[in-house]
């Protein structure tokens, strides 16, 4: 049966796959942004409609979750302030606004609360991404709406920052200074992740649980790199860094304009595998994909035929 879903979040990487899939198995698709002009692919998608809102603010949140029968919280950062037990970003990406989303949909009567967290969650984790994750799992378990929780591993596809940070490195660099080079990942793919929330929404056996989402592989990061410099045609020697050497260049990147690289945040992450302990379970109905898929997008095979299908439309 169609659902009416709020999809927050559903602006970024695994929000416009999930949100395609929801389109095309004809739910009706709320997409709260703050810049509805960015997200306009999505919005000529049948089902879909672009709110330009803050969900941050509660009264415009309880605004586009009225009348949804489900609500999707994707929202999350990497990089955040620093802070005991974590900073003001992550408290607010992380914990502040699952709450929020929460008391929003209790107060609406929303049957289902789907929630996205990541591997290793945990309040008492070794990093502030960890540890906010895990307190946002209990902000989004603290009303009485049904909530499911998802755990991915690093998750990867055509716009990641992970397998494209590698291959986007080892085009400019002639060797790769590695932090954490045997950090140990269970990479799954992006459409994977949106399929498996799809895939709950009508499967109360999903209620109340929480989910650990990984692919076929469990690869450590310098494999990983290794991969993305050979599917770009430009592998580099990679140069495992020391602990310590590896926290002097997270401290330097963090110090950098822009988005970093790595921080030392990310580094006490990576000190706990994010692997799974068995098998994606049976009821999500999913077999994961391999990482052999993104040698299509990291070599630029998959842009090159986009393009000829668009000259051979064009009539050229």
């Amino acid at each position: 049966m169609p659902y009416i879903l709020c999809v927050i979040g559903g602006s970024g990487f695994i929000g416009a796959h999930l949100v395609s899939k929801l389109a095309a198995a004809g739910h009706v698709v709320r997409v709260p942004t703050r810049r509805a002009e960015a997200a306009k692919a999505l919005g000529v998608l049948p089902g879909v409609d672009l709110i330009e809102c803050n969900v941050h603010d509660p009264s415009a949140l309880a605004g586009v979750v009225a009348g949804c029968d489900v609500v999707v919280n994707l929202v999350g950062i990497l990089h955040g302030d620093p802070g005991t037990p974590y900073g003001d970003a992550f408290k607010r990406a992380h914990v502040e606004l699952p709450r929020r989303i929460a008391e929003a949909a209790a107060a609406a009567g929303v049957a289902r609360f789907l929630h996205m967290s990541a591997l290793g969650a945990d309040p008492q984790g070794p990093s502030m991404y960890l540890r906010s994750k895990g307190d946002g799992e209990n902000a989004a378990r603290s009303t009485n709406v049904p909530v499911t929780i998802f755990r991915p591993s690093v998750v990867f596809g055509p716009d990641d920052h992970f397998l494209n940070t590698f291959a986007r490195l080892q085009r400019r660099l002639p060797f790769v200074p590695l932090a954490k080079a045997d950090a140990r990942f269970q990479p799954i793919y992006v459409g994977d992740v949106a399929q498996v929330f799809v895939n709950a929404l009508g499967d109360d056996r999903t209620v109340g649980r929480a989910y650990a989402l990984g692919g076929p592989r469990v690869y450590t990061l310098a494999e990983l790199v290794r991969f993305a410099g050979a599917a770009c045609g430009c592998e580099r020697p990679i140069i495992p860094l020391s602990d310590a050497a590896a926290r002097m260049q997270a401290a330097l990147f963090e110090r950098l304009p822009g988005e970093p690289v790595i921080t030392r945040d990310n580094l006490d992450s990576m000190s706990v595998d994010s692997v799974l302990d068995g098998p994606v379970a049976p009821e999500l109905h999913l077999e994961p994909q391999g990482l052999e898929i993104a040698a299509d997008y990291l070599s630029g095979a998959g842009w090159l035929r986009r393009l000829a299908g668009y000259r051979t439309y064009a009539g050229r």
